[in-house]
């Protein structure tokens, strides 16, 4: 905990002048909510016992002192409120950043156990109870102890007898807050559930609208929402019942210290111990000591809240990318593409079964390769190796004779080019998914590209050609055209080495006919690898390796593996008998 405090206070660092400042002013405001009511008892104890003239000069003079007070403590709560929350906002700022940022350091491995809502979560909701906590946490402690503390300075200065009176309940009021305070934070915490889980099933319906629609299941979707949606409310109606008796309870502790004063103060003023402007002053000085008592038991939900959320916050940040650049990585230049895979053996975690085992495999440049096999025998992993989105359990993978390792991630992967099946278009238009491939690019060299990839002609007849908006994940474009801009992007990057997975296998004939030719386009005089599902794409590839559980088994042409008559004859054979 230590540490998290300190590494929590770090974040004040680049914005302490604000903070002291906010600090400054909220003692300001304090200190002026606590100075008024003893300004009126001073003008109802003295001032009114003046001659008429000198009462009323003075009277105007701190009636005039106590508007100038009410504006500057105007002025205090505007700073506090307004730079206070745009330093915590700053905060929550540079928190989301380096989170983010960090994000973008770890690898595939830690993405595979984890939940995109999660994840989000940590980035948003998290980060907004925390940078909630940093601003208003130090000044709500500042100003409620200063003015608790100061009102019962003052009230015992006053009157003993009454301050005992106005701070006999202040113990039961308390027991009261922290009780229902617990329950609230148990319901509250309920609802979040209920509204996460109400979300999920939302994002859920709303992704698969298609799927719903095709089996005109609105009728259970509706069913599924309404048992969530009931969920919420009863935790809503739970929450609210414990809200209004803390609200309730605490309202009527306040009103119960006032008739104890005045009660109290009734008696003490008929036997002669207070006097009348003594007791309007504790009556003035009550709300002065009781809000801040409420505010400090708000501060103990606020802190478990932005503290919890820090420490996940944390969590994310103490998690090392385990795929990162050696210290002497180098960059590379005028890449050939020669790929070898050296006696490599992977497993994605250590409590699993090995995926690929002692491989050996060479690659020339501008070799065309074609992978086939069943699913899970390690296709798309032994791909995967090579720009390291994944490192080997053992061996080594070498592009130019280099182990990748030793190359920095950036370089690696600026020299790579890879087109898969699920393509993933990012929400903007078609120009801006073309260059994402080569980020400064011009609109001549987008058009290039896309002209490359048979691309230009449809997106020309698209509303706004080039600067048509696809939607989310370009859910306005068919397959076939997704696939051909992801093509198009490729085209723009350039690499020396490609790698196709399964880039045609969800397309119909005319649209894969397309984008093979696209494919073999992009292919030319570069080092080609492509992961086959339809192996009729691939019958003029320079070798075809046939992956099993047991590694590379077959190796050699369509003809040659065809004459051979074993894995690769029976797949196509199947394929062939499907048609």
């Amino acid at each position: 905990m230590k540490n998290n405090l300190k590494k929590m206070i770090s974040y004040y660092k680049p914005y302490k002048g604000v903070f002291f400042a906010d600090m400054f002013f909220a003692l300001c405001s304090a200190g002026i909510a606590l100075s008024i009511p003893v300004i009126i008892r001073y003008i109802t104890s003295t001032v009114i016992y003046f001659e008429d003239a000198k009462a009323f000069k003075t009277i105007i003079m701190l009636g005039v002192g106590m508007l100038a007070l009410v504006a500057v403590q105007c002025f205090c709560n505007f700073f506090i409120s307004n730079y206070g929350h745009v330093m915590g906002a700053r905060m929550e700022y540079d928190m989301r950043r380096e989170v983010f940022e960090h994000y973008q350091k770890l690898s595939f491995s830690f993405f595979d156990n984890q939940k995109v809502g999660q994840l989000m979560a940590r980035i948003t909701t998290d980060l907004f109870d925390i940078s909630e906590l940093l601003h208003h946490g130090p000044e709500n402690i500042v100003i409620s102890l200063i003015k608790i503390i100061g009102a019962f300075i003052i009230l015992m200065s006053i009157s003993p007898y009454l301050a005992v009176a106005a701070f006999v309940l202040v113990p039961f009021m308390l027991c009261y807050a922290f009780v229902f305070n617990r329950k609230m934070k148990k319901a509250f915490r309920r609802n979040r559930e209920e509204i996460a889980g109400i979300n999920a099933q939302i994002e859920d319906n709303l992704s698969g609208m298609r799927v719903v629609k095709s089996f005109a299941n609105e009728d259970i979707e509706k069913q599924k929402f309404m048992v969530g949606n009931d969920g919420f409310l009863s935790a809503k109606r739970e929450s609210y019942r414990y809200m209004g008796g803390y609200q309730a309870g605490l309202g009527s502790f306040t009103v119960m210290i006032q008739v104890v004063v005045i009660v109290a103060g009734a008696l003490f003023i008929k036997k002669g111990m207070v006097n009348v402007t003594d007791l309007v002053t504790f009556l003035l000085y009550i709300n002065v000591f009781t809000d801040p008592i409420k505010t400090l038991i708000d501060f103990t939900e606020q802190f478990q809240n932005g503290y919890s959320g820090f420490e996940r916050f944390m969590e994310i940040l103490a998690v090392e990318p385990d795929i990162t650049d050696r210290p002497d990585a180098v960059a590379i230049n005028n890449v050939k593409g020669n790929i070898e895979f050296d006696n490599v053996s992977f497993r994605y975690e250590e409590d699993t079964d090995t995926v690929l085992s002692n491989i050996n495999l060479n690659i020339k440049a501008g070799e065309y390769i074609a992978l086939v096999g069943s699913s899970g025998a390690g296709k798309t992993t032994l791909c995967s190796l090579i720009p390291r989105f994944y490192d080997v359990t053992e061996g080594a993978v070498k592009l130019d004779g280099t182990d990748v390792r030793n190359i920095t991630l950036k370089s690696l992967r600026n020299h790579i080019g890879i087109v898969q099946q699920d393509v993933y278009l990012f929400a903007g238009t078609v120009f801006e998914n073309i260059r994402y491939g080569k980020p400064d690019a011009d609109r001549e060299e987008v058009i290039a590209a896309a002209k490359n990839a048979n691309a230009h002609e449809f997106i020309m007849s698209l509303p706004n050609g080039y600067d048509t908006d696809i939607g989310q994940r370009g859910v306005k474009l068919s397959g076939g055209q997704k696939q051909r801009l992801s093509i198009a992007r490729v085209f723009l990057k350039n690499p020396p080495v490609l790698i196709f997975d399964e880039a045609t296998s969800a397309l119909d004939n005319e649209s894969e006919r397309v984008v093979q030719e696209s494919l073999e386009k992009l292919a030319k005089n570069r080092t080609t690898l492509v992961i086959a599902h339809r192996l009729s794409t691939i019958k003029n590839a320079g070798r075809i390796l046939v992956l099993t559980d047991n590694g590379i088994e077959e190796e050699g042409t369509h003809d040659e593996l065809i004459a051979k008559k074993g894995i690769y004859e029976h797949l196509y054979s199947m394929q062939f008998e499907k048609k």
